[in-house]
Order: structure tokens, then C-alpha cells, then sequence
């Protein structure tokens, strides 16, 4: 896809710093679902912080798949390096050796403990882990690695992607850490980004198009080549699970979020299907960084992963302006002209809520009682506390969020956060924040707890 990009400031700019500057360096494998960016953040951060970098892509230079043939001894692999290109050069303590694609070639994480010992070289791989063994890796390097999960651009990303300060970025959370309203014109300018950024996504070829451009040109076209894309991946990677079946759950994604209670339910698919016969095609698309996978909580309880039904969940996409690209013309029309983002049912809304929750490490939960009678879109926790996340696309009441706090049987439940098109405010139950503040949520719960 040829897309002219800018450089895009990213978070994993700052923690590949601190990576170099750690006492402790261990091997890194940066990974996430394809084109999000990850290739171009570490080339930026070799080019600004080393003498010398030493680039291997498993995927365009497959010949160099064979230069672990003869063991994993440093040196070795060194020499059978330099055996193929004769030109590169290896400076003890100045050189950064980067391993991209790893999936192609996962011996190369076998490597990862030698040149930890060795200490002579920093390494980073990095891999979209689509159809990869990713637990053969860990086993290959297992106390000799760290793990990077990289995803697209979150909102705050775009913001600075759009020329917003740290500073101005700040005095929102300042807002949100205060429980005090954001001025008028703060709001309106803040959520018109947002809406932006509910239709583009943060794929960093669509943000850069539409920055260049300065309007939404050409910007559906990118999305649904990036759909095609991981498409061919699928076909490409998927070799011990049914590609058709990956496929089918992949292109109905959009489907499932249509839905009223936006389930994932295999008898969507075809008629006759079984869950018995989808086994693992889920998790592979999970663990592939295509999807977001939200499980119900069978008991409101903590820990939150002793309680979910692994049976029972809703899926997303990894980037909301992909899941706007699945849509159909009619859509796209209404949303880009009309700015009409409530007629899908709020599933735009909680995708991009899902998204900006899983950047910050939260994992995906639900909740829905056996009666149907109260509904949380989202599950998080603090220190102590069980939080019940409701996101509305519409001004409506919050019965489900309201009975749940005033439950008194549910101790664990002791206050709530509503996100929805409205200024910053608590009324003593719960915390309202319009969405474009979700991305600074975990901060918040933990410096609220220390305040």
C-alpha cells in the first residue's frame, strides 16, 4: 500500500529509551497485529540511538532463516550473518540488531538467551505473532526476553498526531482527576478530534492520509485494503486451523456487533454450525492481534479472570476504523457526512471504548444477569473494588448501572463510571467523562485511589 507517512509520535518512542537505559537489558520482541506501526518505531528509535543497526526481515530476505542452521552461539550467527552480506558490520556495544518478521522464522527466538549472555549487542524482533506458536518462543526464551504488545494509535496518540502539546493533553486529565467540567470550547474542540478519530481509527497509514490531506480522502480505501490484507494473512498463517472457518468469523464481525446484545454466536455464521466446530479460531484470532475478545463475568467477584465464562463473549475489532471500513456504503455516507454514529446499534462506541480499555492493558469483560434485566457493557477494577464501566451512544438513564451500585448485597461494587457525550461530573454514585477521556481511565482510578 503506498501511502506517503510522516513520523508519528508513539508511545513505545519513550519505552524503547528506557529500554537501552535499563541496567537490566533483556532481548525485546515488540509484537501486534500487521501495520500498526511497529517496523517504523524501531527504525526511528535505531537511527536517533545507535552507531550502527543491523536490519533482517525473515519475511523479504527469507536466506536469512538459515543463519541459526549451525547453533545459536553468538558468533556463529555473526559469521553466517556476514557470509550472506560480507558488507555488514558488527560494533561491540554500538549495535543494534534487529530481527523483523519474526513469525517467519521463529528459531530466531532460540538466539535470544545467547546474545543476552553474550551482552555485546542490543536486540530487538518484532512480529505480528499471526499463526506464530507463541508459547515454542516463550519456551525458546523464556527469562531471557521482554514483551512489548504494540496496537495503533490510541487517542492521545492522535492528538499529538494532530499537533496538540503534552501540556494541553494534560490539562484534560488534570479536569478529569479534579472532577472538574471542561471548559465549552475545550469539549467541543476535543470531541470534534474524537469524532475524527471514531471514524479513522489510529492505523498509522489512515492517521497519516488524513493529516496530510487535512480531510478524509482516500482514507476508506486504506481501511479496507488493511482488511484485505490481514485476509491474506489469514490465509497465509492459519495452517493448523480451518482457514474457511477463521475467515468466516473474521468477515462477520461487524454482524455480531449488530446485534442487540452483540454476542458472539456461532449459529450467526451458518445455520448448522457448532461451537465445537470453531474451537480455537477465536484464540487464534485474538492471539493474531486482529481482535479484542470481551468474556462475561459469570459472578460479580474478584479476581476478575477466576470469574469469567470463557464460553460467552463479544468480539471487536483491534481498531475501530476498521470495524467502520467493514461497513457498507450507506454507512460510511451517513457517518462521514452526518456525523450519525448512533444508528449502529452504540457498537462504534463500545469498539472504540474496548479499543482504548485494551491499550491500556486492561483485559475485556462483561456483565449480564441471568434475567437480562441489567446490562454493563465493561468490567474493571481498582486496588479493592469491582467497577462497572456503561457506555452510552444516546443521553439515556443508567438503570443498569444505578441498580448494580445500589445493590447493597454487592460490596465489591462501590461506585460506577458512565461514559457518554457529557462533560466531567460525579453525582456520589458514579463518575460521568465524555469518551475522549476513557484513554487516561486506569491512570485516574489508580491516582484517585492515592489522593
Amino acid at each position: 500500500m503506498e501511502v506517503y507517512m510522516e513520523l508519528l509520535k508513539r508511545k513505545i518512542d519513550q519505552y524503547l529509551i528506557d529500554w537501552k537505559n535499563s541496567n537490566n537489558k533483556l532481548p525485546l520482541i515488540v509484537k501486534g497485529a500487521r501495520q500498526v506501526g511497529k517496523t517504523e518505531s524501531i527504525r526511528f528509535f535505531a537511527r536517533n540511538n545507535y552507531e550502527n543497526t543491523i536490519e533482517i526481515n525473515f519475511s523479504l530476505q527469507r536466506q536469512y532463516c538459515s543463519i541459526f542452521d549451525d547453533g545459536f552461539e553468538v558468533d556463529t550467527i555473526l559469521k553466517n550473518i556476514s557470509l550472506i552480506n560480507p558488507e555488514l558490520t558488527f560494533v561491540p556495544y554500538k549495535t543494534l540488531i534487529f530481527f523483523d518478521e519474526l513469525q517467519d522464522c521463529p528459531n530466531c527466538a532460540s538466539s535470544l538467551k545467547p546474545f543476552k549472555l553474550d551482552g555485546r549487542f542490543d536486540v530487538i524482533c518484532s512480529g505480528s505473532m499471526m499463526g506464530i506458536n507463541y508459547n515454542e518462543i516463550e519456551a525458546n526464551s523464556v527469562g531471557y526476553k521482554e514483551d512489548y504488545n504494540m496496537y495503533s494509535l490510541d487517542f492521545e496518540e492522535f492528538l499529538w498526531a494532530k499537533g496538540y502539546t503534552e501540556e494541553q493533553i494534560e490539562d484534560l486529565y488534570d479536569h478529569m482527576l479534579q472532577i472538574t467540567p471542561l471548559s465549552t470550547l475545550q469539549f467541543k474542540v476535543i470531541d470534534a478530534a474524537f469524532k475524527e478519530y471514531l471514524v479513522l481509527g489510529g492505523m498509522p497509514a489512515v492517521v497519516n492520509s488524513f493529516i496530510i490531506n487535512k480531510n478524509f480522502s482516500g482514507t476508506l480505501k486504506i481501511q479496507r485494503q488493511i482488511l484485505l490484507d490481514y485476509e491474506e494473512d489469514i490465509t497465509k498463517y492459519a495452517s493448523n486451523l480451518d482457514k474457511g472457518k477463521i475467515l468466516n468469523v473474521y468477515n462477520r464481525i461487524s454482524v455480531f456487533l449488530g446485534q442487540d446484545n452483540k454476542r458472539f454466536q456461532v449459529t450467526r455464521i451458518s445455520r448448522n454450525s457448532r461451537n465445537r466446530d470453531y474451537i480455537g479460531v477465536v484464540d487464534w484470532l485474538n492471539s493474531s492481534g486482529i481482535i479484542h475478545t470481551c468474556y462475561s463475568i459469570a459472578n460479580l467477584g474478584l479476581p476478575l479472570k477466576g470469574n469469567f465464562d470463557p464460553n460467552n463473549y463479544k468480539i471487536y475489532f483491534h481498531d475501530v476504523g476498521l470495524l467502520i471500513g467493514s461497513l457498507d456504503d450507506e454507512a460510511q455516507q451517513d457517518l462521514r457526512e452526518n456525523k450519525n454514529f448512533n444508528t449502529y446499534k452504540g457498537a462504534i462506541f463500545e469498539n472504540v471504548v474496548a479499543d482504548m480499555l485494551v491499550k491500556q492493558g486492561y483485559s475485556l469483560f462483561f456483565y449480564r444477569n441471568s434475567q437480562s434485566s441489567i446490562e454493563i457493557d465493561f468490567i474493571v477494577r481498582d486496588s479493592s473494588s469491582l467497577i462497572p464501566v456503561e457506555v452510552k451512544s444516546s443521553d439515556g438513564s443508567s438503570l443498569s448501572l444505578n441498580k448494580l451500585i445500589n445493590n447493597k448485597k454487592l460490596e465489591v461494587v462501590k461506585y460506577g463510571i458512565k461514559l457518554a457525550n457529557k462533560n466531567i461530573g460525579f453525582n456520589g454514585k458514579f463518575y460521568t467523562f465524555p469518551y475522549f477521556l476513557t484513554p487516561f481511565l486506569k491512570r485516574f482510578l489508580r491516582e484517585r485511589i492515592a489522593k
